[in-house]
């Protein structure tokens, strides 16, 4: 089994940041970190990416 990396939060972009807080939601960090991003689906790929942009479409609607 690999070792797992460590994230470094404060160094992440905050999209960076959604991105590994979504694939946590998911179910899908461990994967993550055990793997890397590429060994994801193009489904679940998709599935993070879309919630991202609801995320940001949501924080741009509510400071209107």
């Amino acid at each position: 089994m690999k070792e797992q990396k460590r994230i470094k939060w404060e160094e992440l972009s905050p999209d960076d940041q959604m991105k590994y807080e979504i694939a946590e939601e998911l179910g899908l960090l461990e994967k993550v970190r055990e793997s890397g991003w590429k060994s994801l689906s193009a489904k679940e790929t998709g599935r993070i990416g879309g919630l991202m942009t609801k995320k940001k479409r949501e924080r741009k609607d509510s400071g209107k």
